[in-house]
C-alpha cells in the first residue's frame, strides 16, 4: 500500500533520478568498449536495436504505471502480480543484488581513476583503495538515512553537474569531426580483424544493458511521485536525453581517431580520447566529471536498492524486518543490508583481476530476468484486456509494445550467453533462503506446484555455475 504521508517528488526530480541513475560509469567507457567490438556501422545497428528495445520497455513501464497505479516499486511488483510470489521474489532479489554489484563497480572505477594520479590506489583493489571506498559507502549511508528528499535533492544537483563534462566532450569532438576518417572507420577500419556483423552487435549487448540501467528509476520510486503520469513522463524524458548522449559519445570518436587506436585505450576511454585531442588536461577533466558522475549514480542506486528491498518486505516476500523505516521515512533496515552487501563485494575486489568488467556484466545479467518479467506482464495485461475497459482502443498499441519488449529481453538473455546465466543462478539459488524465511513468517505455503519447477531450475543453474567455476569451465 502506498504511504500517503511519504514526501512527494516533482516531474523534474523524478526525471533527474532517471538520468542520474543511467549516467554513471558506463558512458565513460563507451568509446573503447564499442571500438573493440565494432565500427560505426555495427555501432549504429547495435544502438538502433538497443534504443528501440529499451524504448518499448520504457513504454511498458509507462503503460503499467498508468494502468496499475496501485503497484509500487514497479520492477518487483509487476513480476509478482503477473506470475506469483516466487517469480516476484526472484525479480526483486535479482534486481536488488544486481544493483548492489553495480554499486561495487562504481567504487572500483572511482578507485582505478584515482590510481591514475595517486599510485597508492593502484588499479582500484589495493588495501588503501578498499579502505577509502569503505569510508565512502558509510558516508553515503548515513546521509541517505537523513531523508529521501534531501538525498534526491543532492542527486538532482549532481545530475546537472555531471552532464556538463559529457556535453563539452561532445562539442570538442564535433569541432574535431573529420568526414574522411569517419568514412574510413565506418565498415570496420584498419588494424582490426573483425568478426561477423551479428557477432559484433551481440558483443555490445550487455554493455548497452548496463548503460540503460536506471531507465526504470522513476517506476521504482513511484510511491513518491506527485502524480502517476509523472512516472511515465520522467521515464521517457530520461530515456530520450541519455540515449542521445550515449550515441554521440560512441560514434564521434570514430571521426577523430583511428578505430584501432580508440579500441586500445585505457578506461575511462572518454578521457583517453580527449587527451589524444587536447592534451593531458583532457584526461583530468574527464576524470573529474567521472568522479562526480559515478558518485551521483551511486547515490541514486543506493536509494533504488533500498526501495526495492523495502517494497518486497512490505508485501512480505522478503522478511518483514526490511520494511522498517526510520523517522525520516527512509527504509533503514533495507539500506543497512544493501550497504553491508556492497561492503562485502568491495572487500572481495582485493582478490579480483578485472573486477570492473566482471561486475559490469554481472549487473547487466542480473537485470535481464526482472526486465523480461516486466515486459511479459505488460503482454499478459494487454492480451487479457485487463484495465482496458475505459479505453479499449489503446489495447492493440500496448500489445505491440509489450510483444516487442518481450522479444527484446529474451534476445538479451541469449546475447549475454550461458556463462552469465549460470553466474546469475549462483546468486539466485542461495537468495531463495530469504523467500523461505518470509513465507514461514506468514505461515503460508512456501511454493505453489508450478514454483517447484522454477526453484529446481534455479538450483540446477546454481550447481552448474558453481561446478563451472570450480573446474575452470567458467572463467571470471
Amino acid at each position: 500500500m502506498t504511504d500517503r504521508s511519504a514526501p512527494k517528488l516533482s516531474l523534474f526530480t523524478l526525471s533527474a533520478l532517471v538520468i542520474g541513475s543511467m549516467i554513471g560509469a558506463g558512458i565513460f567507457s563507451l568509446p573503447s568498449t564499442f571500438a573493440g567490438a565494432t565500427g560505426p556501422f555495427g555501432a549504429i545497428i547495435a544502438w538502433t536495436i538497443a534504443a528501440c528495445g529499451m524504448f518499448t520497455l520504457a513504454r511498458v513501464f509507462q503503460i503499467l504505471a498508468e494502468r496499475k497505479p496501485d503497484l509500487d516499486a514497479g520492477v518487483y511488483a509487476y513480476a509478482k502480480a503477473g506470475f506469483g510470489h516466487y517469480a516476484g521474489f526472484l525479480s526483486a532479489f535479482g534486481y536488488w543484488i544486481g544493483s548492489c554489484i553495480g554499486n561495487v563497480s562504481y567504487w572500483v572505477l572511482i578507485k582505478a581513476t584515482l590510481g591514475t594520479f595517486f599510485p597508492v590506489f593502484g588499479d582500484g583493489n589495493t588495501v588503501t583503495a578498499i579502505l577509502v571506498a569503505s569510508l565512502g559507502i558509510w558516508l553515503f549511508h548515513f546521509m541517505i538515512l537523513r531523508g529521501v528528499q534531501q538525498a534526491t535533492f543532492i542527486n538532482t544537483v549532481v545530475t546537472v553537474a555531471k552532464i556538463v563534462p559529457i556535453i563539452i566532450f561532445i562539442l570538442i569532438l564535433v569541432f574535431a569531426f573529420r568526414t574522411g576518417l569517419f568514412s574510413a572507420n565506418f565498415w570496420g577500419g584498419e588494424g582490426i580483424s573483425g568478426a561477423g556483423l551479428f557477432e559484433q552487435v551481440r558483443a555490445t549487448m550487455l554493455v548497452t544493458v548496463f548503460v540503460f540501467l536506471g531507465i526504470e528509476g522513476a517506476s521504482v520510486y513511484s510511491r513518491y511521485a506527485r502524480t502517476r503520469k509523472d512516472v511515465g513522463r520522467a521515464t521517457l524524458i530520461g530515456f530520450a536525453s541519455v540515449t542521445t548522449l550515449m550515441v554521440l559519445v560512441t560514434l564521434l570518436p570514430f571521426a577523430a581517431l583511428q578505430r584501432a587506436e580508440v579500441a586500445s585505450m585505457r578506461q575511462p576511454s572518454m578521457g583517453a580520447v580527449l587527451e589524444a585531442l587536447v592534451g593531458p588536461w583532457g584526461a583530468m577533466f574527464v576524470a573529474a566529471g567521472l568522479l562526480v558522475s559515478v558518485l551521483g549514480a551511486y547515490l541514486a542506486w543506493s536509494l533504488i536498492c533500498a526501495e526495492v528491498l523495502s517494497a518486497a518486505a512490505r508485501t512480505r516476500d522478503v522478511p518483514a524486518m526490511f520494511a522498517r523505516e526510520n523517522a525520516n521515512k527512509v527504509p533503514a533496515a533495507a539500506l543497512w543490508l544493501t550497504n553491508f552487501v556492497v561492503q562485502l563485494f568491495v572487500i572481495s575486489t582485493y582478490w579480483s583481476t578485472d573486477a570492473f568488467a566482471l561486475m559490469l556484466s554481472l549487473t547487466s545479467a542480473m537485470s535481464l530476468i526482472p526486465f523480461m518479467l516486466v515486459a511479459a506482464y505488460g503482454l499478459l495485461l494487454a492480451r487479457r484486456g485487463e484495465t482496458y475497459e475505459a479505453r479499449p482502443e489503446e489495447r492493440r498499441r500496448d500489445l505491440a509494445f509489450a510483444v516487442a519488449a518481450t522479444v527484446y529481453t529474451i534476445f538479451l538473455v541469449y546475447a549475454g550467453g550461458l556463462k552469465f546465466v549460470l553466474l546469475s543462478a549462483i546468486l539466485y539459488g542461495p537468495g531463495t533462503i530469504l523467500y523461505v524465511w518470509a513465507r514461514r513468517e506468514l505461515g503460508a505455503r512456501v511454493f505453489a506446484p508450478a514454483e517447484w519447477f522454477i526453484l529446481a531450475a534455479a538450483l540446477i543453474g546454481c550447481i552448474a555455475g558453481a561446478y563451472g567455476l570450480a573446474t575452470g569451465t567458467i572463467v571470471i
